[in-house]
């Protein structure tokens, strides 16, 4: 018995000494990684940057060291993004002959469109035009603005009021979009002293999104401009009262011409998508992939326009849980996968994308420029943040919705893991699988959900937790073999987002399509997809439309659509204007 006994011991510690090894190991080598990937000498993974083409070589060599081949012997795909715009050298600006000095008297909006007018000036209030059950107002009012400047107060008539209902009609994109709606062929800015008392002006930024606003757009210093433009004006404060009362824009005219141009320079940069692939065993189904990815890039330096939830804060943003751990997780998933002896019967592509930050650019190239056909790819797994595991070990899975058998496949292999998992079934989100999801391919979404760090500094791999790491790696290995493995295929459903009726200042309603975020056309927006029994999909709007209209008014980007939005109301019967394989459509919408 004590010899049986001393047996059954040795055996169970050579069992869990190797699975603390195992587990060790694991650890080890995605530490390692994440570490260097989320160190200072890549600066933050900036795309585009020399530290980006440093980062995208150590993905590559760590695809190749697990096993991973690549599509015509080249793991990278290599894409254009804008990452700045510049002033151009032909930024000017003169009021009846009197020049002004680019960045002293006046700025360029970076969402301005390149442009030279000449015109006179016509004066247009708070340049707000709002039709709403709660609030009616219409600076435009008898005025004719066709082909001219339109100068406009900054801010809103209840600066004030920090619940104010002309907030949501107040920032600047929106009052150049009702300039151009009327004609104009520019809008001027300048701000009274309740809407602007320190009479800044805008630097120009850079915004993630490159779309313009259609017409030029400049903002003026008012120490230097009001003297010329108010020259037959009660003074710029007084006439800003007199707005904020009400008084029609119409009644006072400023007898000024203004020659103007603006030209803004984007900054195009190459960076790539890491790409490799190992094939399965079976004759037919290594025909069929499996896709597993993750961003690499990060926020660089951080800065306006960046996305840091510390604009003011010049400094490295490491991204140690954005994403360096999803990427040091897919890196180990592919050599666990290679490594098995057996094989896999279907094939698995491992693809590290790039510029997702800027609106998922990366994995938006990769769909459209597939290296294998789109309808081969049976499903998509994207690991993004998942370092940052709390005490009860959750993990949010998004996604499940997208096919039939998600939910309760995941059910099963969670059991017994100790993950407790928060399903959410949207397909869409703000991270690569949405590229995915909008061509119809059911997808998975694994993160351990944002924190205090998010897009700050802080993000650093010390506040890591490596076991939590290793147990969604362990889980997703399980699943991984499955999918691989199983000859059955999964059923994609749509999963739209869930009907949202509130919470969102300025929007009550809501047509239930999903845009296309990604996109830098102005002639249109892009529906990515329908929510089933919204009002879009009743009304008979399909994922690949392209709306270009709605009652009346153009819309040529999200801006243009999001600010339409803002001026409907439920119960309201909505003719939106549709593109549908260069067919032009009407469709009626009842919200």
């Amino acid at each position: 018995m004590l010899r049986k006994l001393l047996y059954l011991f040795i055996i169970q510690f050579v069992v869990v000494s190797t699975f603390a090894q195992k587990q060790n190991n694991i650890v080890g080598s995605v530490k390692t990684n994440l570490s260097w990937l989320a160190s200072d000498s890549l600066k933050g993974r900036y795309p585009g940057t020399a530290e980006d083409a440093v980062t995208a070589s150590f993905i590559r060599s760590e695809f190749e060291k697990a096993g991973l081949s690549f599509f015509s012997n080249n793991a990278f795909q290599s894409f254009e993004v804008v990452t700045s715009v510049q002033p151009g050298a032909g930024n000017m600006l003169a009021i009846d002959g009197v020049s002004g000095t680019y960045t002293t008297d006046f700025s360029v909006f970076g969402f301005s469109s390149n442009a030279s007018i000449d015109s006179e000036v016509v004066f247009a209030g708070f340049g707000m035009i709002i039709e709403t059950d709660e609030l009616k107002w219409n600076d435009y009012e008898n005025l004719d603005v066709k082909g001219k400047w339109v100068l406009v107060l900054k801010g809103d008539p209840e600066p004030e009021n920090n619940d104010s209902k002309f907030i949501p009609f107040a920032d600047t994109r929106t009052k150049a979009m009702y300039a151009k709606d009327k004609g104009a062929a520019g809008i001027l800015f300048i701000g009274g002293a309740k809407n602007n008392p320190k009479d800044e002006i805008t630097p120009l930024l850079f915004e993630r999104s490159v779309v313009s606003s259609g017409i030029a757009a400049l903002d003026l210093k008012a120490v230097w401009a009001s003297k010329l433009l108010f020259n037959h004006l009660p003074a710029l404060d007084s006439l800003e009262k007199l707005m904020m009362l009400g008084v029609k824009p119409y009644k006072y005219k400023t007898f000024c011409k203004v020659s103007g141009s603006a030209e803004l320079v984007q900054h195009k940069v190459t960076t790539q998508n890491i790409v490799g692939y190992v094939e399965g065993t079976d004759e037919t189904l290594k025909n069929e992939y499996i896709v597993i990815g993750a961003h690499y890039d990060h926020l660089g330096f951080g800065g306006e326009g960046s996305g840091s939830r510390m604009p003011d804060t010049v400094a490295v943003h490491y991204g140690a849980d954005d994403n360096a751990s999803g990427v040091s997780g897919i890196i180990d998933l592919a050599a666990r996968i290679t490594k098995n002896k057996d094989g896999f019967k279907r094939s698995l592509i491992v693809v590290a994308f790039g510029a997702e930050e800027m609106g998922l650019l990366g994995s938006r190239f990769f769909v459209k420029n597939l290296p294998i056909k789109k309808e081969n790819i049976i499903a998509m797994l994207n690991f993004d943040m998942i370092g940052r595991m709390n005490e009860k070990q959750s993990i949010s899975v998004g996604g499940t919705g997208t096919a039939v058998q998600w939910e309760s496949m995941l059910t099963e292999y969670a059991a017994g893991t100790g993950l407790s998992m928060a399903y959410s079934p949207e397909g869409f989100g703000a991270s690569d699988h949405a590229s995915f999801y909008a061509d119809n391919i059911p997808v998975l979404f694994f993160s351990t959900g944002a924190h205090a760090d998010y897009h700050t500094p802080d993000d650093v791999s010390d506040r890591i937790n490596y076991q939590g790491i290793t147990m969604i790696l362990d889980f997703g290995e399980t699943l991984l073999k499955k999918l691989l493995n199983s000859p059955d295929k999964l059923t994609f459903q749509e999963a739209g987002p869930k009907e949202r009726t509130g919470g969102r200042r300025g929007f009550k309603v809501t047509l239930g399509i999903m845009p296309d975020f990604t996109s830098t056309e102005t002639d249109g927006l892009g529906v990515g997809g329908v929510t089933k029994g919204a009002p879009a999909e009743r009304a008979g709007l399909m994922k690949g439309d392209k709306i270009v209209g709605l009652n009346g008014m153009p819309v040529g980007t999200i801006y243009d659509y999001m600010n339409r939005l803002k001026q409907l109301k439920p119960g309201q019967r909505v003719n939106v204007d549709v593109v549908r394989n260069g067919e032009k459509m009407v469709f009626i919408v009842d919200l």
